[in-house]
This record gives C-alpha cells, structure tokens and sequence, in this order.
C-alpha cells in the first residue's frame, strides 16, 4: 500500500467498487477509493498494469470488466474514448452483463455527449444507472485526489456516488441531464485552448522583446492576466520543457469532440478550430505526448 497521502477523506461507510481503466488518471484515481477504506476492484486492458496497481494499494484484479464489477454498488470507468468506452461497458464481457440490478456505473472518459446518453438508454434497459462524469484537474489533480468532476444524469444515483467519488475530488457537480457532464467538459477544453496560445504567444513576445518573462509573470500574475495556465504552466513554457501533463494527442481528442458537438449545435468556434490545428503543427514537430503547453514551440 502507498505509504503516505495527503489527501483528508469525507467519512464515508464502506463500499464494493470496481474501477476500470487505470492509465495516468484512473492508477491514482481508484488508489484513492482503495485509501478511503473502500473494497476496490481493478481492471486494466493491460494486466501487467492491475498487478502493478494490487502491488501498490489493497485490493484485487480481475480478467474482465465483467468479472471486476460482479457484486458492486459502484462501477468507475476511465478509458480513452467513444470506442474504448463501449468495449469495456458493453458486451458479453462487458461491466453492464456483469452489474448487479441498481448498480451505477459512474463513467470519467472524455467522451461524447452521444456515447454517455446512448450507454444512459442500454443502463436503463438494464435495470441499471449510468452517470457520464468527466474530470479537469489532470494528472496532478488524480495524484492529489482533487479533481473537477462535471456530471450527466439523474438526480438519485448521482447523489448516491458522490459520498465514494470524493475520495478523488474537490468538487463533483451535476450539470444537468445524461450527457451533459461531457458538454461541460467540452466548454472547459474550449477555454484552455485559447488560453494555452494566448499564454504561448504573450511569453514569445515577451522574450523576443528581451524581458524577464519570470518576473513578468510574477507581476501580471497579480492581476486580470491571471489564470491557472499561467500558474502551473507559465515557468515551464519559458524553460522549454514539456515531458509531463496532458498530452498534446489527448487534447487534440477532445477538441475533435467539441468541433463535432458544434457542428452539430451550431456554435461558433474558430479559435477552437485553429488551436486544433496548431495542435496538429506540434503532433509533425514530433510532440504529440508533450504538455499541451508546447504550443508555444511554435512560435520559437
């Protein structure tokens, strides 16, 4: 088991949970609900990566999503995408053929709005809950166990998971109906896009100008130009170091979600759809595992 965490966990009585997908956010994610007294089982595509997970914190692992989630109150989900979801939610092996009649399957992918409402409708025909519950907080905020947890759904499951979800949160939120936790989600990555190049292209400025850009962001950092990017990534983009965080190709994933929802609704989003393909400038340079703070490579 780790040993030491400083995250203070809300009381809460104990549960038996599955967790499946353990990449950068779901390994500390559901070592969180393991710390907070929780009989937690794993799954991983990769088995080599629950061992590793059983090794660290108390719990178990399981062959199948299906096997992990047998006998569960509370099923948590952290894969890659529309298509990676699905594999491990439906299916003969899949967690749904396994939950148990009222069981919620709380799901973190940054995923459609249309996958979180189709998997609500298949819950539904199950005897099932399906909650869609998408996170910002990244790495560091899994690792802390304060991340940003934007929900879609009913009222009731909802408040039954929050109580265990707090282990791995500062904050979890419902938004509105099925899906809407993934709409959420898309306005928070429309956001860090134009901020990201905005931030890039004030530090490229600034250094071609011949200023102190540490102090620089020191002093503005103080006022309206504040932001978190500028916070947690403002020193490293001076430095030119990029091996961590949110990777360049993730982003690029998620901007894809939200050009399709807007070409679907109607909205507008052009700086959106720039960002995205200055994002595509970094993948050629070679960068598509870098921080999504590399756009300023661009620029140099």
């Amino acid at each position: 088991m780790a040993s030491t965490n400083p995250k203070q966990y809300e009381p809460t009585a104990p549960r038996r949970v599955a967790f499946l997908g353990l990449g950068v956010m779901g390994f500390p994610m559901a070592g969180h609900l393991a710390l907070a007294g929780h009989k937690v089982t794993v799954y991983n595509r990769s088995a080599d990566k629950a061992l590793a997970w059983c090794g660290e914190y108390t719990g178990a692992s399981a062959a199948t999503p299906r096997e992990a989630v047998a006998g569960c109150d509370f099923v948590f989900c952290c894969v890659g995408n529309d298509d990676d979801l699905r594999s491990v939610v439906l299916g003969e092996e899949g967690a749904f053929a396994g939950m148990k009649a009222g069981a919620v399957l709380i799901d973190h992918t940054t995923a459609s709005a249309d996958v979180a409402r189709e998997l609500y409708r298949a819950a539904k025909d199950r005897n099932l809950q399906f909650v869609d519950a998408p996170v910002s907080g990244g790495q560091a905020g899994a690792q802390n166990g304060l991340l940003t947890v934007m929900c879609g759904g009913e009222a009731a499951p909802f408040e039954a998971a929050r109580p265990i979800a707090m282990a791995f949160s500062r904050a979890f939120t419902l938004m509105g109906d099925p899906g809407a936790g993934q709409l959420t989600k898309m306005v928070n990555q429309i956001a860090i896009a134009g901020l990201v190049q905005g931030l890039s292209e004030a530090i490229s400025f600034g250094q071609k100008a011949g200023l102190d850009m540490n102090q620089v962001l020191e002093v503005i950092g103080k006022g309206a130009a504040q932001s978190w990017q500028m916070d947690n990534r403002g020193k490293t983009m001076i430095a030119d170091k990029f091996d961590f965080g949110f990777a360049v190709a993730w982003m690029r994933k998620d901007l894809g979600l939200c050009l399709d929802e807007a070409r679907r609704n109607g909205a507008r989003l052009p700086v959106a759809a720039l960002v995205d393909q200055f994002y595509a400038d970094i993948v050629g340079m070679g960068g598509s595992r870098w921080d999504t703070s590399s756009l300023i490579r661009r620029l140099r």
